[in-house]
């Protein structure tokens, strides 16, 4: 595996981390703590990406492949969405107990 074959998901990793830690940061009652939310959003970041490279619709609307956006833009949003799902789980698991 080369290099440009690891970036994207390099990309989606980091991005999702970000995007997890961000939803900890603005979402109090779902934030999962920093590591859980690193890699929640981590892993909603490999999914958001791989969902967004499915939907050429994005790459045209960022002109040429747009291959960059797709990551950036599915890495962050997956990794807002499964931080801030998983962080629905941990509370209603915690209400239930």
């Amino acid at each position: 595996m080369d290099m440009t074959t690891l970036t994207p998901i390099i990309i989606q990793l980091v991005i999702g981390a970000i995007g997890g830690n961000a939803a900890g940061a603005v979402l109090k009652d779902q934030s999962l703590g920093t590591a859980g939310n690193t890699v929640a959003g981590a892993v909603g970041g490999l999914g958001g990406g791989w969902i967004a490279a499915l939907i050429p619709a994005i790459a045209a609307a960022a002109g040429g492949n747009g291959m960059d956006l797709q990551h950036i833009a599915g890495g962050g949003i997956g990794g807002i969405v499964l931080t801030i799902i998983a962080g629905f789980i941990k509370n209603s698991m915690n209400k239930s107990s």
